[in-house]
């Protein structure tokens, strides 16, 4: 995790939408404590069981939150980018964390220590309204995922993930290999390469080295199965001054 002083793009931790939506005065406690941090494609923030020092609030970067069997298989159960942060324990009262959360697509997140904003978060009301409608429609997410996850062909789980992906980023173009996708989705890789096919035949996407174009949208939608609009419904009923972002 590299910490960067020379950003290509204008660096505002008001990107994250949460941050964005903060009280002036509240905003203001906490930006000297910001820091500004690259994320790569693959690297593991943290650890199921760690001890929880940082808050991370994505801004162009995405993160995985995966569950992890003790074998060693995974699947993931949401997905966080610059509309939400990665370790709500701190504040909620935990000291560990529940998850892996794996960074699905490179970009740029500002952390702070936890315990600063702890404090913050247990004295502004304002806030504590703000990140529990977040956690709300964070829960909503995996809720629905777990349900996809059991019910739903690759296919459909794919066209989910590519739709919360893109959500999630201001262009249509995702740096992501079918391995750490099978990893996300908790298939073998093999299914990942046949559903990413189909959709290639269709034009709806292009695939190249690790690099996926979404090319029709609409399409994508048209094929989707209906968890991803009741997550973006959630979303949208529940954090709508972020989502009209």
């Amino acid at each position: 995790m590299a910490i960067l002083t020379s950003p290509p793009y204008d660096p505002n931790p008001r990107q994250n939408h949460l941050l964005a939506n903060l009280p002036e005065l509240g905003y203001q406690k906490l930006q000297p404590e910001l820091e500004r941090i690259h994320l790569s494609l693959g690297e593991t923030i943290s650890e199921v069981g760690d001890t929880a020092h940082y808050i991370y609030f994505p801004t162009t970067a995405i993160v995985s939150l995966l569950n992890v069997l003790e074998d060693g298989s995974t699947a993931e159960i949401a997905v966080v980018g610059r509309e939400g942060v990665i370790g709500i324990a701190i504040f909620m009262g935990g000291a560990s964390m529940l998850s892996r959360a794996l960074v699905q697509s490179e970009g740029y997140a500002y952390r702070i220590h936890g315990d600063v904003l702890k404090r913050e978060f247990d004295r502004e009301p304002a806030m504590q309204h703000l990140f529990m409608r977040y956690i709300m429609a964070l829960l909503a997410q995996m809720a629905q995922t777990a349900i996809c996850n059991r019910h739903h062909s690759i296919d459909q789980q794919l066209c989910r993930w590519l739709l919360l992906s893109m959500d999630r980023l201001s262009g249509n173009v995702l740096n992501m290999t079918q391995e750490l996708i099978a990893d996300m989705l908790g298939v073998r890789r093999e299914g990942v390469t046949e559903a990413a096919k189909k959709l290639q035949d269709s034009g709806l996407i292009s695939y190249s080295r690790g690099c996926i174009t979404v090319l029709d949208r609409p399409g994508l939608e048209a094929r989707v199965c209906e968890c991803y609009k009741i997550v973006k419904e959630e979303f949208d009923r529940l954090l709508p001054d972020i989502t009209a972002k």
